[in-house]
């Protein structure tokens, strides 16, 4: 709960229209991108300003986009692999970023969200050296449903 309030607090200072803390995730809206997301930090937090999202985007219709920034620069040549409960899930990344590979894997990975306490997300770190970041998906759900009300009133 700690750093969902720390993460409330440097978003909105940056503009962004609070929609409710839940345990570990909170919920925002952005006006100019329109967009509604629910985000969460790790808990260890071990620098890299690591964190998960799902965004709406109301102008192109995308619905539940995960977003992973990695808490460290990742290998070029790395896979990077989101656990959610029993369900892997390899994803698309760039040097800090992973992101789903199709709308229908944001649909399963939100769908294994809903009914799983914790997921993470492994890599290998530029220069040699696994890492793993571990998110609480306590209140999760309902930020995710907060976020998604928050875009369908624009």
């Amino acid at each position: 709960m700690i750093a969902a309030l720390a993460l409330l607090a440097a978003l909105q200072g940056q503009g962004r229209e609070s929609l409710g803390v839940f345990d570990s995730w909170g919920a925002f809206r952005d006006a100019a991108p329109a967009r509604c997301y629910a985000i969460s930090q790790p808990p260890q937090r071990r620098g890299g300003g690591a964190f998960a999202s799902i965004a709406s985007w109301p102008r192109t219709g995308a619905r539940n986009q995960l977003h992973i920034r990695l808490s460290r620069a990742r290998d070029p040549r790395a896979k990077v692999t989101l656990s959610v409960g029993e369900r892997r899930f390899e994803l698309m990344a760039g040097p800090s970023d992973a992101w789903a590979p199709d709308a229908r894997t944001d649909a399963a990975i939100v769908a294994a969200m809903r009914s799983s306490r914790s997921m993470s997300v492994e890599s290998l770190a530029r220069g040699g050296g696994a890492f793993v970041d571990v998110y609480a998906l306590k209140g999760a759900a309902t930020a995710i449903d907060a976020a998604a009300l928050g875009c369908a009133r624009r």
